[in-house]
């Protein structure tokens, strides 16, 4: 197993990714000052979010489905632990978006390959906690 979101495991027999890009920011807001640069205070942290890219293409890589299981999981709209196979737990996150392109296309209209992103963003644990 590569990651887990909840219970759907990213794996090479279901769903593999090639790439994960993490982008985690802070808050910094700011107050204008006359004839002085701004005044800033640090908030605390901002949005943390993850993005997963790669490739399906059932029967070489990953199962036909896979990608309607990411849709039904982000149709609930609940925060998921996302936890990678070596056991770090990254927090729990929505599924925000899921961008699916099709291509190499048989004659009936199945897609031999799709490219796919995912992303996904961190909710406050203690929202998480509540929904539980």
């Amino acid at each position: 197993m590569l990651m887990s979101l909840g219970l759907f495991a990213f794996s090479n027999d279901d769903l593999s990714y090639a790439q994960l890009q993490r982008r985690t920011s802070w808050r910094h807001p700011t107050n204008d000052r006359v004839g002085a640069r701004a005044a800033g205070q640090y908030a605390g942290p901002g949005d943390d979010i993850v993005t997963m890219s790669g490739l399906l293409a059932p029967g070489v890589i990953g199962r036909a489905g896979a990608l309607d299981d990411l849709r039904e999981l982000a149709d609930q709209g609940e925060a998921w632990p996302l936890v990678d196979g070596a056991g770090y737990v990254y927090g729990v996150f929505v599924i925000t978006d899921l961008d699916e392109t099709q291509r190499a296309i048989f004659a009936d209209g199945v897609p031999r390959v799709s490219d796919f992103t995912l992303s996904l963003k961190r909710m406050d644990d203690s929202v998480a906690q509540d929904a539980a």
